[in-house]
């Protein structure tokens, strides 16, 4: 099992909903109104009058398999446009309950 978290400027929001479904991921807890800055490029998406833009962030947890598809998505998001911005990491999940 490999948990995902997701980053992703709020415009990519059916985007990102689109996909769990396609993929059948279910489970997940979203974020909203999130702030922040990517480490590599981008703008910042600070919800103020300079920076307007805001970030939505999702966590889920899915089987190995579904890791790559998951990527590949969010690679292609963000490479459709850079200053709006999409990063996903992945974890090992050890034990669950």
């Amino acid at each position: 099992m490999k948990a995902i978290f997701i980053v992703y400027n709020q415009a990519h929001t059916e985007k990102v909903e689109y996909l769990f479904e396609k993929l059948g991921i279910r489970g997940f807890t979203r974020w909203t109104d999130l702030t922040g800055r990517g480490s590599e490029t981008g703008d910042p998406h600070m919800n103020t009058h300079t920076w307007p833009e805001q970030n939505t962030a999702r966590l889920t947890v899915v089987d190995d398999n579904l890791v790559e598809p998951v990527l590949e998505a969010v690679r292609k998001m963000d490479e459709i446009n850079k200053n709006v911005g999409a990063r996903a990491f992945v974890w090992n999940i050890e034990n669950m309950y």
